[in-house]
């Protein structure tokens, strides 16, 4: 599969004097060891790969001298190999587990930079903060991995004329031909199903059957509930899940802002405050915080203690609310629909690099989101189908006159009075 990251890649590769070591976050099983591995053999002459969770030879090897000369050597030993710089790959793979490793990549950047080390680690965030790691700080250059996302979707079941196209109309402001709107908007409806962690598409594109996805995503759940018992104690590992499975009923909710007490009757954010926070830097959930003023800058003026979350998978949502598949096929007025769709534009914006942010009035106006580009202001209303009226966005736009908005719908694109129409299906565009 086609990932986009692999330009930020080819881009980190082709540095000379300024590359650092590469360290590579996002959730589990979003696909960073293949990303890494496949971008290996693609353009290096070798890789040298080491699981440092498994390979507890290679791991305890760091625990003494880690200067990147005796690192080097005991490597090529290991894989009975030259490591050449500039034609080798060395890729450390769930460096959260070895301490000394993620350390070790200072060294790198300080004293052998011309070596080309990755790393990948699934829940450093989480362990860095348990384990009160010496993170290399200035010393390595950090990307996120994220599920795929609706454009990657595309390229993957071989629509990439029908992405291309969609891409071009949103530059053009102009709206889809029809046939290919209504194929999109289906294609939109399957990644609502089927989302985008890695097994979960390919399983989709080699057999197209979309009753074999909640399996596969069942699955993966399970995996997150399982590192919340390898990397908390008991009594957090209770309370991550409890906040893990009550983000379905939180977004079915009218409003949608976080409420500890439906985690718990009488819950609080000292009881569940580092709960959520687990969450978020896993990469298991998406954090929207709440503006008081959406004014430049919008960073300063969000409110800390209200904030809204969202799965970071949507197909994980779908799966979790029990959303069934011929609901969403059929495009049904169905209350939780807006919540999937909300969840879906979140995904998408934070692939995008947006930090997400919603704005609520005094009373009982609420945009689903606010983006900052530059100096100008965005407000992001969300729609789960076409009926597109709203009183939130006009109340917004009367206050702050931003300098466009964006109303996501199953409509197609379109330009009026200020507000782009934008086709669920094209938000990997903004």
């Amino acid at each position: 599969m086609q990932r986009k990251i692999e330009a930020r890649l080819l881009e980190w590769k082709m540095r000379s004097e300024s590359r650092r070591p590469l360290l590579l976050h996002g959730a589990r099983q979003v696909g960073k060891t293949y990303i890494l591995n496949e971008f290996g053999e693609k353009h290096y002459r070798h890789t040298v790969y080491v699981n440092l969770e498994t390979n507890l030879a290679v791991a305890r090897y760091f625990s003494d001298d880690i200067s990147p000369e005796r690192l080097i050597r005991f490597l090529e030993t290991t894989v009975k190999a030259v490591i050449t710089p500039g034609e080798t790959l060395i890729i450390f793979d769930e460096v959260q587990s070895c301490e000394r490793a993620l350390t070790s990549l200072k060294y790198f950047c300080e004293n052998a930079p011309e070596y080309h080390v990755a790393a990948a680690g699934s829940l450093l965030g989480v362990a860095i903060n348990r384990k009160q790691y010496s993170f290399p700080v200035g010393k390595v250059e950090s990307v996120t991995l994220y599920p795929l996302d609706f454009e990657e979707f595309l390229w993957a079941v071989h629509e990439e004329r029908l992405a291309d196209e969609i891409r071009r109309c949103f530059d053009g402001k102009e709206p889809l031909p029809e046939a290919l709107h209504l194929r999109a908007i289906e294609l939109y409806r399957y990644y609502l199903i089927v989302g985008g962690m890695p097994a979960c598409v390919d399983a989709f594109a080699q057999k197209g059957k979309l009753v074999l996805i909640p399996t596969i995503q069942n699955e993966i759940a399970n995996a997150y509930v399982a590192d919340m018992a390898k990397y908390a104690g008991p009594d957090e590992t209770v309370k991550i899940r409890a906040c893990f499975n009550s983000l379905p009923a939180q977004l079915a909710k009218e409003n949608k802002k976080f409420q500890y007490n439906v985690v718990q009757r009488g819950g609080s954010a000292a009881l569940f405050g580092a709960s959520i926070d687990w969450l978020v830097q896993a990469g298991v959930v998406l954090k929207c915080q709440k503006l008081d003023h959406a004014e430049n800058p919008i960073s300063v003026y969000a409110d800390l203690s209200a904030f809204k979350l969202y799965m970071s998978d949507v197909g994980l949502l779908v799966m979790k609310g029990g959303v069934p598949q011929q609901t969403i096929l059929s495009g049904e007025a169905n209350l939780f629909m807006g919540s999937v769709a909300e969840n879906y534009i979140a995904q998408a914006l934070t692939a995008n690099g947006h930090p997400l942010f919603y704005w609520a009035s005094q009373y009982s106006a609420e945009l689903d989101y606010v983006l900052q580009r530059g100096t100008d202001i965005i407000g992001v209303e969300v729609k789960k189908g076409v009926r597109t009226r709203s009183k939130s966005l006009s109340v917004f736009t009367q206050k702050y006159s931003p300098a466009y908005s964006i109303r996501f719908s199953e409509k197609n694109f379109g330009w009026e009075g200020g507000i782009f129409a934008v086709p669920h299906y094209a938000a990997f565009c903004v």
